[in-house]
């Protein structure tokens, strides 16, 4: 009686495994039919003519045959997930290599208490060449300023003492809200409504994306967009 009891237990854990990378596959199908099916409500975009570029906030070369524009939230945990498990390989395979041109989009919830403070610290390091380094620190560590609101002793950690003067004087200049709100406006004309979402644009189409996608879908979209030009 025993022996059939863990037979059938056995059973039964096989066949949960194999439902569970039944799902997996499924999920990874629905990701990349999503990503072929979408289209904005807006007319695709080269980069050259995507508006309100900031070339401090880009990254890449404008002449790469796929563009990448991100909506992200510095508060948001997706947008944390996303930037972790795909932003370093994204940068030393696409974007490095002139395949992709990457845009970050400035797009801070109302209900996140500091993510529009911290977006103004990114797009002041960013006016001084110090774009990368404080989009890390900022969502590594992520959780201890946003129960602290210290977001200016995070940035301060990876910045000289010189570097974070001209921070916070550009943060003082009162100038970098505008930019954050063309970001914003931006957005909503493409109908973002979570953070994170991904705007890709390459062949003269233009595909959006809410949400997290993991590395392995995110390499097969981008091969397939650059397979097709």
């Amino acid at each position: 009686m025993h022996r059939r009891a863990n037979i059938s237990r056995a059973r039964h854990l096989v066949l949960s495994g194999a439902t569970l990378l039944t799902l997996l596959l499924l999920a990874s199908l629905s990701a990349l039919t999503a990503l072929h099916a979408a289209r904005p409500h807006s007319m695709p975009q080269t980069a050259a003519s995507i508006p309100d570029v900031d070339p401090h906030e880009a990254l890449g070369s404008k002449s790469a045959p796929v563009v990448v524009e991100v909506f992200s939230d510095f508060q948001c945990p997706a947008c944390k997930t996303l930037f972790t498990s795909t932003n370093r390989q994204l940068m030393d395979n696409y974007v490095s290599t002139g395949k992709v041109y990457l845009i970050h989009r400035d797009f801070p919830l109302p209900m996140h208490a500091h993510s529009k403070v911290a977006a103004q610290y990114s797009r002041a390091a960013a006016q001084i060449g110090k774009l990368e380094p404080v989009e890390e620190v900022l969502f590594q560590n992520q959780e201890k300023w946003e129960q602290t609101g210290d977001v200016d002793g995070t940035v301060a950690s990876v910045l000289s003492p010189g570097e974070m003067a001209k921070v916070r004087a550009l943060i003082k200049g009162g100038t970098l809200d505008a930019a954050i709100a063309k970001d914003q406006a931006l957005g909503q004309g493409y109908r973002v409504n979570q953070t994170p979402t991904t705007i890709f644009h390459a062949n003269g189409q233009t595909f959006p994306y809410a949400g997290v996608m993991n590395w392995e879908i995110l390499k097969q979209f981008l091969d397939q967009l650059l397979s097709q030009k």
